[in-house]
């Protein structure tokens, strides 16, 4: 099951005590405890990062326990690797990864309730059913769920327990609300920069001014003079400024006289663009995929389409800045903030000081936003080192400029495409090369088409750089598939075929006539196409031009149409239809908040964002300078789930992949210009003073 089924030591870590729990709470396993008054506490032991976690998990351990979820108190948990499996939030992971263990904790617990009432009316447990916290017998005796937790953990745990049938749940799949929608509205103090303990330190970090570039010599002189400010102190590359106060230290910082040496190569996005045309032309390549013969297919072809697609770096840009509080003991560190990552962040700050990991606790805090920012464990290794040096508690806060200019971005790309056509316009080669800087693999060799093309060679090439990446939503795909689906459109075209068909074409050669490994499930594809093209009304809207994408990711299946028009002699998007595949949908409100928001993120980083280099340092580092989209500027956007009855597979990222492609593909539509690079808004469509 991987975790304690009853409550563990203090060497865990667990944050199970009295604050926590309702008075007399009895606790059934690592993940719940019943109280008296009935009152159900579940802890939620993943990162909350505003995927709805912190609602969803507790909200599948209380269907299968038959709760009343009025009755149930959610409290985020610890890190506990002892008591939790997989406390991550990344990758889209955490759901479909719990969803069984989850469903079976409720379920064990219901069943050592019923077997509780059952030993007390002397019934079999059979004879005994429960019901909104209570367990009921058939001669209409009943108790609650408070009354017989008691003698519920005195009991052997049972290794076998029956799931409830999907047609009998009551939480799973209906509208629950976020269970911090009043925490949030009235301004409770849930994040990391709210966080505050007495007598800890504030320090602000001043980092390298360029990637490339290392500490030369520091005066901090001015700054130790200013009010509130405790030290000035040198780690490695960096300066950290200490004091009292958030703002103290911030003008403190701005007083010191810091100077750097160049230590590696000072990149501009100049040399970038030399870089991505020299690896283009590369003979040696990492193969990726190789199936069949495609220089012989390409050679004998009647027609080939060749393109080139391009994007730049992008920082993460969480509401909420990178920030983290330390407090390095003599045998402990206590550890509190955002991470997406706990099990690293600990791991990382032991291997740092040499403490044994059991040694140091980790709180969460609720995340303004992450988008794999926060996967890093750099801030928080930065709180711990100062606070052992400082031998005081401190809180480690970075501003808006510090995250755009010293953080980890999105890997910058480019895509060399090449299709061939058969006489009967039949696409029997494939060729696509990934040129990636500090990318790794910039392909997903076995997606969608990999599968329904006799010939194809993917291959990739990389460009190791100073600068720092990081998994950015949807890593590597969030491009890719737009690249991959403006391409296919292409093809489609060049072919003389519908968008849509051409795909369902390739996929139905998948099912009947498979080339190697289908790395995805064909009708589960096809499915969420023919869904979103329902909606849309593919083709049936005569003054509007609709863009068609459909990707795979994270083990889901998502369709786009958008549509577009032309405006002032600018096109711009009027509403956008998505179909998402995404097994079971445990919340439907967060499911459709988890769409919409990934496909907003992917259409406003698609036409705006973008993160250029000059001489090695970022020439945006704030939001004056670095383009986002408007709240004016979403269009709207009409979510359908596909309701198969399928153990949860990711949602947090796999509506983001497909939404650029199909917004661009309708662009092209209205205006008949192909956009290649991102972002859009640098493109010929938009060569107009943004907006």
């Amino acid at each position: 099951m991987g975790f304690e089924w009853f409550s563990a030591d203090a060497e865990t870590n667990t944050i199970i005590n009295a604050s926590n729990l309702a008075e007399g709470s009895v606790n059934l396993n690592g993940y719940l405890s019943i109280a008296a008054d009935n009152t159900i506490t579940i802890f939620s032991p993943n990162p909350e990062v505003g995927q709805n976690i912190k609602t969803s998990f507790p909200t599948i351990i209380a269907e299968e326990l038959d709760a009343d979820w009025t009755k149930v108190k959610v409290v985020q948990a610890a890190f506990d690797n002892k008591r939790f499996e997989r406390q991550v939030t990344g990758g889209s992971g955490a759901t479909p990864a719990s969803y069984k263990k989850l469903r079976k904790t409720g379920a064990t617990a219901r069943q050592m309730l019923v077997e509780a009432a059952a030993k007390q009316w002397n019934v079999p447990a059979s004879e005994c059913s429960t019901e909104n916290g209570f367990v009921l017998h058939s001669s209409g005796k009943k108790l609650s769920y408070g009354e017989l937790a008691s003698e519920a953990a005195k009991l052997p745990v049972p290794q076998e327990v029956k799931l409830k049938d999907r047609k009998d749940f009551k939480l799973i799949g209906k509208k629950v609300r976020n269970v911090e929608n009043k925490n949030i509205a009235t301004g409770k103090p849930l994040f990391g920069l709210d966080f505050y303990r007495e007598g800890m330190l504030f320090a602000m970090i001043q980092r390298p001014e360029a990637f490339g570039m290392k500490l030369k010599s520091v005066d901090s002189a001015a700054a130790k003079a200013m009010p509130g400010i405790i030290d000035v102190v040198s780690f490695k590359n960096n300066v950290a400024v200490v004091g009292k106060s958030t703002w103290q230290i911030m003008k403190a910082r701005k007083a010191l006289k810091v100077t750097y040496e160049k230590d590696k190569d000072l990149e501009s996005s100049a040399d970038h663009s030399r870089i991505f045309t020299e690896l283009m032309a590369k003979s040696e390549a990492t193969i990726r995929r190789k199936d069949g013969d495609a220089d012989a297919a390409f050679a004998s072809a009647a027609k080939v389409i060749k393109s080139e697609y391009e994007c730049p770096f992008l920082p993460h840009n969480p509401m909420e800045p990178m920030n983290f509080f330390a407090h390095v003991k003599e045998d402990s560190v206590e550890l509190v903030g955002p991470t997406q990552n706990p099990g690293s962040a600990r791991n990382a700050v032991s291997k740092l000081l040499g403490i044994p990991d059991s040694k140091i606790s980790l709180e969460l805090t609720r995340m303004g936003g992450g988008f794999g920012r926060r996967l890093m464990d750099d801030y928080v290794l930065e709180a711990a080192e100062l606070s052992s040096i400082l031998k005081a508690p401190v809180k480690v806060i970075w501003s808006r400029e510090d995250d755009m200019s010293g953080g980890y971005y999105r890997p910058a790309v480019r895509y060399h495409f090449e299709a061939a056509l058969d006489a009967s316009n039949n696409l029997i080669g494939y060729k696509l090369r990934g040129a990636g800087i500090n990318s790794g693999n910039s392909t997903r060799e076995n997606n969608f088409p990999a599968g329904a093309v006799d010939n194809l060679l993917i291959e990739s090439v990389e460009h190791k750089s100073p600068i720092s990446t990081a998994p950015w939503r949807a890593p590597i795909t969030n491009f890719l598939a737009f690249a991959e689906q403006s391409f296919l459109d292409e093809v489609a075209l060049a072919a003389g075929k519908d968008q849509v068909q051409f795909r369902l074409e390739l996929l139905n050669k998948a099912r009947t006539a498979p080339v190697g490994r289908v790395g995805y499930d064909v009708s589960r594809m096809e499915g969420v196409i023919k869904l979103a093209a329902e909606k849309a009304n593919w083709g049936g809207k005569k003054d509007t031009a609709q863009g068609f994408s459909v990707y795979f990711s994270h083990a889901s299946y998502v369709a786009i149409v958008a549509e577009a028009s032309v405006k002032n002699n600018k096109p711009q998007i009027n509403k956008i239809y998505a179909a998402t595949d995404c097994g079971e949908v445990v919340s439907p409100m967060g499911a459709r908040q988890q769409v919409i928001g990934g496909i907003v993120d992917g259409y406003g980083h698609a036409m705006f964002g973008k993160l250029s280099f000059k001489n090695g340092a970022p020439e945006q580092n704030n939001y004056n300078k670095y383009r986002l989209i408007r709240m004016r500027e979403v269009p709207e956007v009409e979510a359908h789930f596909v309701d198969n009855g399928l153990d949860p597979t990711g949602l947090g990222e796999p509506s983001l992949p497909p939404t650029a492609g199909a917004v661009a593909n309708a662009i092209f539509k209205a205006t008949g210009k192909r956009i290649k690079n991102q972002p859009f808004i640098d493109e010929a469509p938009f060569k107009v003073k943004a907006i």
